[in-house]
């Protein structure tokens, strides 16, 4: 008898094991893409988010993460999600602007002063944001930092004359940093994230723009060892869904993710701005030279950029959005700084 059931026991066993294994299969499977490096604060802080998704909604909503731009660049990114082959990801501003311009307006250079400013203005401009997103088949789930970004150099610059004639790097497809550079009297070199520290080494680019961290986790820090210590503007992404994907989903499902979102997304905030922070110090420890500008180039800088926005106006940014977040941060000033003009 024993020599009969055991083998008729092996199938069951497999069957039971095959239907376990089925059943930890999420039912609603999201596949995200990023170009955030595995083990950076921004990839550990998404797992934890996922994971408090499937726990929220018994395994039945799960995601699968593809870090440190495996897919491709945003556009690559947005091409698979036509397709069906990824449902969402972790877009920079550059990328995802290409498709919804508006969402590029907080980059305007030396827009901010300070964090508190930033919090102002974005909680300002989520209700906006999220339905121009909306608009093109996306639903907005968390808006993302990388934090003040500085001009990181090859050499010493502290001058307009020394930004001038560096060969300064702009990423593919932001008209805005484009057409500031140019009314500073500068042609960058256009480059997509992942070519930028091999252009570095050999001297294609001689200064770029990324925030402290950002400068480490790309190791672009051990080339550009000189930085402009007054903040260029500031960097920020999104955390988007397909939106037929996610409207598919049920009520509860679509706010466990809501929920998710809000508890561990503002934790990631939080450690990106600890991390930028620590930077610093680990910069200068390994050899990197924090320089002053002058106010009069620093004046300057800031006449160019009103120039510069104005001519972008309404091709590559609504006036209403504009207006919109020129208002913000006034009503924010006028609160602590007497009203002073952005």
């Amino acid at each position: 008898m024993q020599r009969v059931f055991t083998p008729i026991a092996f199938v069951l066993l497999c069957f039971v094991l095959s239907c376990q294994s089925l059943q930890a299969a999420p039912r609603h499977l999201f596949k995200i893409a990023s170009l955030a490096p595995a083990g950076s604060v921004w990839v550990e802080q998404f797992e934890n988010f996922a994971r408090s998704v499937e726990e929220k909604t018994g395994g039945e909503v799960g995601f699968r993460v593809y870090p440190g731009g495996v897919m491709g660049d945003d556009q690559a990114m947005f091409r698979k999600m036509r397709v069906g082959q990824l449902h969402g990801g972790g877009f920079t501003m550059t990328g995802v602007s290409t498709l919804v311009q508006d969402f590029r307006v907080m980059a305007i250079p030396f827009l901010f002063e300070s964090y508190e400013e930033v919090d102002f203005v974005k909680e300002g401009l989520l209700p906006t944001f999220k339905e121009r997103f909306r608009e093109k088949d996306l639903e907005l789930i968390a808006m993302t930092e990388v934090g003040f970004v500085y001009a990181m150099s090859t050499k010493p610059i502290d001058t307009l004359e020394g930004l001038q004639k560096s060969k300064n790097w702009s990423p593919v497809g932001d008209p805005l940093s484009e057409s500031y550079l140019a009314a500073l009297g500068i042609t960058p070199v256009q480059l997509a994230i992942p070519d930028v520290l091999s252009s570095l080494q050999s001297g294609l680019i001689e200064t770029v723009y990324n925030s402290l961290y950002g400068s480490i986790v790309l190791q672009w820090f051990t080339k550009a060892r000189y930085v402009v210590d007054k903040p260029y503007g500031y960097a920020y992404g999104v955390f988007a869904l397909d939106r037929k994907k996610f409207s598919s989903l049920s009520e509860a499902h679509q706010q466990a993710i809501e929920e998710a979102a809000a508890l561990h997304f503002p934790i990631l905030l939080k450690k990106t701005r600890e991390s930028n922070l620590d930077s610093k110090r680990v910069m200068i420890e390994r050899g990197t030279e924090f320089l002053k500008i002058d106010e009069e180039t620093a004046r300057v800088l800031q006449e160019k950029r009103d120039e510069a926005v104005q001519g972008l106006i309404p091709e590559a940014l609504s006036r209403e959005i504009h207006d919109l977040t020129t208002g913000l941060l006034k009503e924010y000033r006028s609160k602590t700084t007497g009203g002073k003009a952005p």
